[in-house]
């Protein structure tokens, strides 16, 4: 079985070569594509640096049911994205998508506008002078110098290798004058009755189980540098002619699922909520309940890790999450029905071939946050305040996983989920958020790790919100070069107009969400 990966080491194979464009945009998410697409179509040279060989992120890595929150509030190219899912499926538009159909539709695209990804270009560095990025160069070798640049990794790598100012993890509620922010204990995602922390239950001088952190919670609110946890989305089938059994990993560790042994035993069953259904008798099948695919607490250093780092970091979740789908499957410890009913399932044969039909992508939720001269944060979400330079709309739910286990008394608790959307509308998101603080930097863009605080941006992080944001950012590039402006001196009375022929939603009607009904708050973990 082909094993995924992050990142492998490339040993100078373009060591010399030059590239030069008008925008060199690095990421492969889908952001990047639509990035890429929208600058082409207005004339714009373009370079696509794409780590790794998997293009499309997350909406092509098992992110298949869409987490919109509003519709009416997704515009432009990012709408068209959808539409053009649609036709794939021959209807008018598809959310609920494969994430084979994902792949054919952004490659087509970039084929169409005669944009080729480079792949397997991981950023070594930035040449700045005199605050502009001169040049990047990839640890390939290969040099490419710009006038603009987009940095639409999930991870800010551009953006930090650039020098611009960005934070990691959560911050106080004090500092932005927030209520969601910073340390939570609160009650969704969380154990529903008491469980032992102790390898021997009841027993403190036993040591802790894995994934447990020793250390106290700290008080409601206050900040911290934990980071939501990630997972996989992972794509699942019961189809038995296209079923592919859970792989047993090969450092499979079963103390690592005492904790949700416990759970069981107590009479916990609700497993199967997120398996989510997606086109082709798939699911989309995400983190649900106290123990599930979320590998809690295990991600904190990933933002700012090396990518060899990140790499053992990837390789630590892809065997917590195979190694948690083996143990359904196989562990005395699991109640008989359960586990006869997780043998139903498996990989989907016709996806991910080249991983084994493992998703490529890990759920990078939240890694750096740039710090710009607009940093969004609740009261945006909440409607308190309303950017006057919007870019784009978003409208999810407040939205941030897990980030730690902790022991309160002699149980466990889980600690970091917020998930809050009552009366919760569209918003519109600054154009200041989306491009580095005056002094800084002047030919960068930051659609992805954008300017927000970690509970704002719990929100903003959505795909099509991503989408949104990267095709408004190659707009404003475009102007920046024809009017010989910094990102920063752009009027937004030159980048309206744009937006708007563009189709992009700027401002929605104060009407109730549509889409999916939400019986209650965790239909959207995200």
């Amino acid at each position: 079985m082909s094993q995924p990966f992050y990142y492998q080491t490339e040993s100078g194979t373009r060591l010399g070569e030059v590239l030069a464009c008008d925008l060199c945009i690095y990421g492969g998410a889908a952001a990047a594509v639509i990035g890429a697409v929208e600058a082409s179509r207005r004339g714009l040279s373009v370079i696509l640096l794409v780590p790794g060989l998997h293009l499309g992120g997350l909406t092509t890595g098992g992110l298949g049911f869409t987490d919109f929150g509003d519709k009416s509030s997704v515009g432009g190219l990012a709408r068209e994205f959808y539409r053009r899912l649609g036709a794939h499926y021959g209807v008018e538009e598809e959310w609920a998508f494969e994430p084979s159909a994902a792949a054919q539709v952004l490659a087509a695209w970039l084929r169409e506008a005669r944009v080729t990804p480079v792949f397997r270009q991981f950023l070594e560095s930035a040449v700045v002078v005199e605050n502009r990025i001169q040049s990047v160069r990839m640890e390939s070798g290969l040099e490419v110098r710009a006038r603009m640049f987009l940095d639409a990794s999930y991870e800010g790598d551009l953006m930090a290798a650039a020098g611009v100012p960005f934070t990691v993890g959560r911050e106080g509620n004090q500092r932005h004058g927030e209520l969601l922010n910073g340390v939570q204990i609160r009650e969704h995602h969380q154990f529903e009755f008491p469980v032992s922390p102790w390898r021997r239950e009841g027993d403190p001088a036993s040591g802790l189980l894995p994934g447990i952190s020793p250390e106290p919670p700290g008080l409601q609110g206050s900040g911290d540098r934990c980071v939501q946890a990630y997972n996989f989305r992972m794509c699942l089938t019961r189809d038995p002619s296209r079923r592919v059994p859970f792989p047993k990993p090969a450092d499979y560790d079963p103390a690592h699922y005492e904790l949700l042994a416990r759970y069981l035993r107590g009479g916990w069953r609700d497993v199967f909520r997120k398996f989510d259904a997606i086109r082709g008798g798939k699911t989309d099948t995400n983190n649900h309940g106290a123990v599930s695919t979320d590998f809690i607490g295990a991600n904190h250093a990933y933002p700012e890790a090396s990518y060899s780092r990140r790499e053992t970091i990837f390789q630590e979740h892809v065997n917590y999450q195979q190694g948690l789908f083996w143990f359904y499957c196989h562990d005395p410890r699991v109640p008989a029905d359960v586990q006869a009913r997780m043998r139903e399932w498996g990989l989907a044969a016709d996806e991910f071939a080249d991983t084994g039909h493992w998703p490529p992508q890990l759920y990078i939720r939240e890694a750096r946050r740039m710090v710009s001269d607009y940093v969004f944060t609740e009261h945006d979400c909440r409607g308190y305040r309303s950017a006057t330079d919007p870019i784009g709309c978003g409208s999810y739910a407040m939205d941030s996983h897990n980030c730690r286990r902790v022991v309160l008394g002699d149980r466990v608790f889980n600690e970091g989920d917020v998930q809050f959307w009552q009366g919760l509308r569209p918003y519109p998101i600054s154009y200041r958020s989306a491009v580095p603080p005056r002094g800084s930097i002047t030919n960068l863009f930051v659609p992805v790790c954008l300017s927000a605080s970690h509970i704002a941006y719990g929100s903003a992080r959505m795909e099509p919100v991503f989408m949104i944001l990267a095709q408004s950012c190659a707009i404003a590039a475009d102007l920046c070069l024809r009017e010989g402006l910094a990102v920063q001196n752009l009027p937004y009375r030159l980048l309206k107009p744009e937006l708007l022929r563009a189709r992009q939603v700027l401002a929605t009607t104060d009407s109730d969400p549509e889409g999916r009904p939400v019986p209650d708050q965790e239909t959207w973990s995200s």
